[in-house]
């Protein structure tokens, strides 16, 4: 089958001989023709087999005729991260050089001014990351009342790293009246569900399972110690025939460590990660696709939208903490039918992530030894914590070494009276409690005194432990509580507490001339707080 039988016209034709495909892909050779036809489509291939092609092609044929109005694209791509959606815009630039078709990319870490200079102007094509896109459209930047076709690209990816409350909300905002074509590397039950609820009578295209490795790969597994870890990396990159690597790390800042290892011993390397401006991300991946730099210590943000042809080798410094992303990592070598060969670094506690990355796969990544380095086996057992690394049990929830609870000291028993004295001795009369005299405390004026300047304000907040002494002694002088009455009280009782029994005067009836004194000092009092 070649792409003329797919019904495209003959400006795409033209492209994509000049880029030099001649024949489509199972996912391009399934997809284009039902997303010519209108359709929703559900599409899942594993990476690396032509899916952003198989729905850019269409859309350009779809999107030839027509015009685009200012701030209201016609089309929207949604791509979980900006190297994804630079792929998306590369292949629109690609393919779509022979049609007078408007593209904007909205992506994150690049002048807000001048992507809104480009929406001012209409666009046909809107590639956009999640977080930006909203960004614009909370500015008023922009209107999604006239997309007729979105595409949401690795679906799986973005609920991965949390976008899809971004992208329902996104969805909501778009006419009900669409096209959408959902791509993903995986159809979990999560996936499924948003399938369910962004499209309407789609057609499913699975071309391959998304937890199948390609069979151009051959993987390989080491087991060390943690502290041989980095040695075991440098000593396979210089017996191995590195043409180019891609190097995984679980996080940004074991990417940074193992980057500036490598620099120390000589090596030609580069890093990527999220944290880099976008422009430092850019120049990075430019100079590893030309070849000026030969490995690339990366996170998983490389793991997709990374279309780097001829990659010999990958390098997992940590095993993965999901499965799947094993599949997209050694997923950037063996590409387009070449050989390629995976190289992942565990320590004994990666026992369970290991086991759950060959269940995935159906296979058993073989076990080699290093030569130098002490070859360990899986532990089945550990638990690892977040990042990888191995999980330290809480201090103090060791039952063995906690202390014994000290039980509550029982009531001393009482010495039992002997009948025979109880008998003979009456018991003492039981005398009744009086409670102590009483001082009268004089009727004092309990009315808001007038406000004090700021000054004095300050010097009340600044009064330390000291004076807190002072205040709980002149509590004490009121008698507030029962520290005045008998020991055997119990409670209140008859026994009120003093400052309930403080007598309270009542508010006198003031003449006309005595209010308007006292509005004039409230007056004073405001403006001396004033200054």
């Amino acid at each position: 089958m070649t792409f003329e039988d797919l019904g495209l016209g003959p400006e795409l034709l033209k492209a994509l001989a000049e880029v030099g495909y001649t024949s489509p892909t199972p996912i391009q050779a399934q997809a284009i023709p039902v997303v010519l036809m209108g359709r929703d489509v559900l599409g899942c291939a594993q990476t690396g087999t032509g899916k952003t092609a198989s729905f850019t092609l269409p859309m350009i044929e779809i999107l030839a005729a027509g015009r685009a109005k200012a701030r209201m694209p016609r089309s929207l791509i949604l791509a979980p991260t900006r190297e994804l959606a630079a792929q998306a815009a590369e292949n629109f630039d690609n393919y779509g050089k022979y049609h007078r078709l408007t593209k904007a990319l909205i992506i994150g870490g690049e002048s807000m001014s001048d992507q809104t200079a480009l929406l001012d102007r209409g666009v046909d094509v809107l590639i956009a990351t999640p977080g930006r896109l909203l960004d614009m459209f909370e500015r008023g930047r922009i209107l999604l009342n006239d997309v007729k076709v979105l595409v949401i690209d690795e679906a799986d990816r973005m609920l991965d790293m949390g976008f899809i409350p971004d992208v329902e909300r996104i969805v909501g905002l778009l006419p009900k009246i669409r096209q959408t074509l959902f791509f993903s590397a995986t159809l979990g039950p999560e996936i499924r569900r948003l399938a369910d609820a962004f499209l309407m009578n789609p057609k499913e295209i699975t071309v391959s399972p998304g937890t199948s490795t390609a069979t151009t790969v051959e993987q390989h597994i080491a087991v060390v110690e943690e502290i041989d870890k980095r040695e075991t990396l440098r000593h396979l990159i210089r017996t191995e025939n590195v043409k180019n690597a891609f190097i995984f790390c679980n996080r940004k800042r074991d990417v940074d460590i193992l980057y500036r290892s490598l620099k120390k011993h000589d090596f030609d390397v580069c890093q990527l990660h999220g944290d880099m401006a976008q422009s430092a991300r850019g120049d990075t991946l430019d100079s590893f696709k030309k070849g000026e730099i030969r490995l690339m210590v990366c996170s998983d943000v490389a793991a997709r939208g990374i279309d780097v042809s001829a990659v010999s080798h990958v390098f997992n410094f940590d095993v993965p903490i999901h499965a799947e992303d094993y599949v997209h990592r050694i997923g950037r070598t063996g590409r387009a039918g070449m050989a390629g060969r995976a190289f992942t670094i565990a320590v004994p506690e990666d026992g369970k992530a290991v086991a759950a990355i060959e269940k995935l796969i159906g296979n058993t990544i073989p076990r080699i030894a290093v030569e130098g380095v002490p070859a360990l086996e899986l532990d089945m057992t550990a638990r690892k914590g977040r990042g990888g690394r191995t999980a330290a049990k809480p201090a103090g929830r060791d039952r063995s070494s906690r202390p014994a609870r000290s039980e509550p000291a029982a009531p001393a028993a009482r010495e039992p009276v002997p009948a025979s004295k109880a008998a003979i001795e009456p018991a003492a009369p039981s005398r009744p409690v009086v409670a102590p005299p009483r001082e009268e405390t004089p009727a004092r004026d309990i009315r808001p005194a007038a406000a004090e300047p700021r000054s004095r304000f300050r010097e009340e907040r600044g009064r330390g432990r000291d004076d807190r002494g002072r205040r709980r002694g002149r509590i004490d002088e009121l008698g507030i509580g029962e520290m005045l009455h008998a020991d055997d009280v119990v409670g209140f009782g008859d026994h009120p507490p003093d400052f309930i029994l403080i007598p309270v005067p009542l508010p006198t009836k003031l003449s006309a001339r005595d209010l308007a004194d006292e509005a004039e000092d409230d007056i004073d009092v405001e403006a001396d707080v004033e200054e």
